[in-house]
């Protein structure tokens, strides 16, 4: 994974240089964290590559839900760079193999939410939600209740992700 090393280790500064035009997004701010402060676990950021960031979804549909967004507050995919398309898709590959490592997953579902009425939370910029998948977890109590039952806690999650990710990276 040399390629990825190279990649983490470079920022591109106009892909930063967007980034920084908009604060008031979760996901901008995201890709903005120094990975050696504290910030990165508040944040969830798992990894700031050179035009992504990987974070853990604060709302998670099961434990492990990981979120891949590009520096670039876009809302169309076509409206990306192939390098940051690229990226993400690099990426997505990483945290496929280190939740299958980490998390012991059967399965991962990977997708996006392009648009509200497609479901999108941020509308106004792309992500790509990576859920690691058991047999027999669907979520009946989330249909059912309206609550959410994770079997561990998000300060947990990240620290075992964060460390299997590096290993990987």
């Amino acid at each position: 994974m040399a390629y990825m090393r190279q990649i983490a280790a470079e920022v591109d500064p106009q892909t930063a240089q967007k980034a920084n035009a908009s604060t008031s997004c979760f996901l901008c701010d995201a890709f903005q964290t120094d990975m050696l402060s504290e910030d990165a676990s508040m944040r969830g950021v798992l990894h700031v590559a050179k035009h992504n960031v990987i974070l853990l979804n604060r709302y998670p549909y099961t434990n492990g839900h990981l979120l891949i967004a590009p520096a670039s507050h876009v809302n169309s995919l076509s409206d990306l760079s192939p390098d940051a398309r690229a990226e993400m898709m690099e990426l997505t590959e990483v945290t496929q193999r280190m939740m299958r490592q980490a998390l012991n997953c059967q399965g991962i579902n990977v997708g996006m939410n392009l648009g509200r009425c497609a479901g999108a939370g941020v509308p106004g910029h792309i992500h790509q939600h990576v859920v690691p998948r058991w047999e027999g977890d669907t979520n009946f109590m989330q249909t059912i209740g309206g609550v959410r039952v994770q079997p561990q806690a998000l300060d947990q999650s990240y620290a075992h992700l964060r460390q299997e990710l590096q290993k990987l990276l």
